[in-house]
Order: C-alpha cells, then sequence, then structure tokens
C-alpha cells in the first residue's frame, strides 16, 4: 500500500457544488472519485454479491445496511487505481459509518486526512435548486444560470416549461433540513477529531476549487 495516499471526505448540503469539486479535486490530485451513488449503481448493474445483497434489502423497501456498503466501499478502495487515495462524495453519512470507515482505512495503512464541508447559507441554495425548470422534451433551464430566451417558454418548440415537484422552494428546504438533521452529528464528528474545514461554496466554482487545494495543502 502507498505509504502517502491520501482520503479526503467531501461534506456539503444539497446545492452546494459538493460532487462537482468531489470530481475536479480528485482529478487535480490524481485521486479516484468514489461516489456511493455509483457505486450502489455499478454493483446492482453488474448484480455482484454486494449488489444482489444490496437490492434483497432494497426490494422490501430497507435501508441498505451499513455493512453492505461498507463492503462496497472495501472491494473498491481494494483495486489498483485506489493507490493513491480517494475522494469520498456520499460516505460515510453517519458518525457509526465514519468510524467503521477509519477502521476500514487502519487495515490498509490509511486514515482520513481531510473533510471539507462546503457551506452554502440556505437561502442561496433554495435559489439555486429551486431555479431548474423543465421542457416537457426534457431540455432544461435554470432562472440564474440558463433562463429562456421568453420566460417560462421552451427556446426550441415554444411550449411552457414546467417545475417538478422535488424542485420547488418548499420541497428544497424540506431536502436541505433534513441533509442537516441526518449529517449534524457526522459534520460534529469530523470537526471534533480536527479533520473539518469549512470552505465557503457561495464563491465561484475556481475560487471554491482554489481554496480546496489550499486546505489539502
Amino acid at each position: 500500500m502507498n505509504e502517502k495516499a491520501t482520503y479526503i471526505v467531501m461534506l456539503g448540503p444539497p446545492g452546494a457544488g459538493k460532487g462537482t469539486q468531489a470530481k475536479i479535486l480528485a482529478e487535480k490530485l490524481g485521486l479516484v472519485h468514489i461516489s456511493t451513488g455509483d457505486l450502489f449503481r455499478e454493483n446492482l448493474s453488474q448484480e455482484t454479491e454486494l449488489g444482489k445483497l444490496a437490492s434483497s434489502y432494497m426490494a422490501k423497501g430497507e435501508l441498505v445496511p451499513d455493512d453492505v456498503t461498507i463492503a462496497m466501499v472495501k472491494e473498491r478502495l481494494s483495486r489498483p487505481d485506489c493507490a493513491k487515495g480517494a475522494v469520498m462524495d456520499g460516505f460515510p453519512r453517519t458518525p457509526a459509518q465514519a468510524e467503521a470507515f477509519e477502521a476500514l482505512l487502519a487495515e490498509i495503512g490509511g486514515k482520513v486526512d481531510l473533510v471539507p464541508f462546503i457551506s452554502v447559507p440556505n437561502d442561496v441554495l433554495v435559489e439555486r435548486l429551486s431555479g431548474r425548470w423543465m421542457s416537457h422534451a426534457g431540455r432544461v433551464y435554470h432562472a440564474l444560470y440558463n433562463p429562456p430566451k421568453v420566460k417560462w417558454v421552451d427556446d426550441v418548440d415554444g411550449s411552457p416549461l414546467y417545475q417538478r415537484d422535488d424542485d420547488k422552494p418548499e420541497t428544497v428546504l424540506h431536502r436541505i433540513n433534513v441533509y442537516y438533521d441526518q449529517t449534524s452529528p457526522l459534520i460534529d464528528f469530523y470537526r471534533q477529531a480536527g479533520k473539518l474545514v469549512e470552505i465557503d461554496g457561495t464563491q465561484e466554482i475556481e475560487q471554491v476549487t482554489e481554496d480546496l487545494l489550499k486546505a489539502v495543502a
């Protein structure tokens, strides 16, 4: 195992840009970006033993147990492309998972080096996430970042745009509140461990990346 392997755990509420920054950071540092969402999809689509096990819980409407998720992460980290380390995106989610992850890394001679928390005020998150509007043909617009030429009308066929229920402001705010309810203990866990670094996520993408790279250095 490469003794200099680096393990970074990215945290941030929906709309903070955590996934985007995790990919950029992994690329710039020569690490692997491990999204647990991607990991689940890979195991389910390839019908691995772990994928079948996860599927059996999901079919019953139950949460996949931590040990199954951790086993998927362990298998992914054992692949040669992870020799330099990884940027974790979506895992761990709880202090119990964080402790299991620390134990897993200890087995391979590693540890969590840094936990950047991309912080963005709720009103900005709501503005970012609730600004999305769709055409019935599937084209995506954003009130701020990619507005249609005519308000609420599709540029291509002139049909009215609509907003999905999960993009409506009240739904978005609920998602953000649920995130903080579930993740506050994890944020505290890493803060107490001296590994949490808060990054201002209201800045331009390039500036957020620059701050992350400084924190890693």
